[in-house]
């Protein structure tokens, strides 16, 4: 990671801080208010068939249905055109490590290794160090365009992202003032969510908390098991539903016992040599049964990605991983790459660099596909007490309320990979910050809109084919 030089053990707080505001004569904070279309811009259609040419080429109509829902879910599948967008913009240079798709359906609970709920970031396909704000801006973003998909008024929609850039703001001064261990320890964890309720006196908002903690503890393993596999001749297997799930059996050329057991076995394989010692000897305990390809999210759909059934002690002992292709980053071209040779441990790294909590069974690897290319993936299990957030729900004190959960969430994630003491300074006491983002994110909410309408008028002309399921 590119470490800013004001973050090195030699310097003390103050000389970080003031390289923290020596970064405003490079992008004042007023300036990240400014957004308008570049002249030279990438059609941004064009961006998404570019993504599209390199993954599942009967799924890519299914993920351009799903952009085209409305201009929500259009923003969750936008990553590589905002990246564009924000490149050109004035840079802080203040380096952390990005999630790089920090809209604000990448937030959610999650269960640590302790069993205990957690809120966090959870996806991060497209991590990469870089200035931090291109994380705050994808944020701020994302939540007018989901107010305006609940329909809210400019003001409720301006209240949501000023609650949002706040809670960053303060949280990272927060963190400015914390020993360096205490950072790294530092977790959203469901009683700190409690608190957060209990203290904005909304009782829907501490009713919905309560209800979502409750259904992310039902969403375990077993009810993914439940859910997605069935009793055949030959065992458990994972049930089809093509073609969101296909097994494997139906995409082999060679369908032989030998040549599906090949197929398995070179996926778990390399994964299992990245894994620490005592979590390689618990996989050891279990065996690989069956695989199969899902269609997943919005953004990713399209990409490989499968679920693995592995079976323990007996068929009631199953254990259900997630192998999900990772490409290059939207980021890397604006960013000066990446020094890793495999896509999967890019992410894998950032997400344990990042998240406070990770999966014990996230790992990568490299196989050779269906199509005989070589392809990068990061692993992890499919479902671990996951908690989604329902922003189409909510109305405006509640959505704010999220707001506030995700800047604060984002703060700790950048604390931990940057250097909290100088993007404090850099931000301030004021809320000059705050105002910018307001700004950028009703333009860039704008500039959604209009991709949006193009790519519906590239379906509408028969340029891109969609398909809704």
């Amino acid at each position: 990671m590119t470490v800013p030089r004001a973050f090195t053990a030699s310097l003390s707080p103050a000389e970080r801080a003031a390289y923290g505001r020596s970064a405003r004569r490079r992008a004042s904070r007023s300036s990240h208010g400014w957004y308008e279309t570049a002249q030279q811009r990438p059609d941004p259609v064009e961006v998404v068939e570019r993504q599209s040419a390199e993954r599942v080429p009967e799924l890519v109509p299914i993920r351009y249905g799903r952009m085209l829902e409305s201009p929500f879910r259009f923003y969750r599948g936008a990553a590589a055109i905002m990246a564009a967008d924000l490149a050109p913009l004035p840079s802080t240079g203040l380096q952390v490590q990005l999630c790089g798709d920090a809209h604000p359906l990448n937030f959610r609970l999650l269960a640590s290794p302790e069993r205990r709920l957690v809120f966090d970031i959870n996806d991060f396909d497209e991590t990469l160090p870089g200035p931090f704000e291109w994380d705050v801006k994808r944020l701020a973003a994302g939540f007018v365009t989901a107010a305006r998909a609940n329909g809210f008024s400019l003001k409720e929609q301006n209240s949501t992202v000023r609650a949002c850039v706040r809670a960053y703001r303060e949280r990272i001064r927060e963190f400015a003032g914390m020993r360096t261990l205490d950072i790294w320890y530092a977790q959203d964890d469901a009683d700190r969510l409690r608190e957060l309720m209990a203290s904005s006196r909304n009782e829907e908002a501490a009713r919905r908390t309560a209800r979502a903690t409750q259904r992310a503890r039902t969403r375990t393993h077993l009810r993914a098991f439940a859910k997605l596999t069935r009793v055949t001749a030959q065992g458990r297997r994972i049930t089809p539903d093509p073609p969101l799930i296909t097994p494997i059996d139906h995409l082999l050329d060679d369908p032989s016992e030998e040549g599906r057991e090949r197929q398995l076995r070179s996926l778990v394989d390399g994964y299992a040599r990245t894994l620490p010692s005592e979590r390689r000897h618990l996989l050891r305990h279990y065996r690989l049964v069956d695989m199969a390809r899902k269609v997943v999210g919005v953004g990713s759909v399209g990409t490989r990605c499968w679920i693995l059934l592995l079976l323990g002690r007996d068929d009631d002992d199953p254990l259900l991983l997630q192998a999900k292709e990772a490409q290059e980053s939207v980021l890397s071209a604006y960013t000066g790459g990446d020094r890793y040779d495999n896509q999967g441990q890019r992410v894998v790294t950032g997400q344990r660099l990042i998240q406070t909590t990770s999966d014990i069974f996230l790992g990568w690897t490299r196989v050779v596909g269906l199509d005989g290319q070589e392809r990068d993936f990061y692993v992890r299990q499919l479902w671990d007490w996951k908690g989604i957030a329902q922003p189409e729900t909510m109305g405006p004190g509640l959505l704010a309320l999220f707001g506030r959960l995700c800047g604060a969430s984002l703060a700790r994630a950048h604390a931990r990979s940057g250097d909290p003491i100088a993007i404090a300074a850099y931000l301030g006491a004021g809320d000059r910050f705050d105002r910018a983002l307001t700004e950028f994110a009703q333009s860039y909410a704008d500039q959604n809109e209009r991709d949006f309408a193009a790519l519906e008028a590239a379906c509408r002309s028969g340029r891109i084919r969609a398909e809704r399921l």
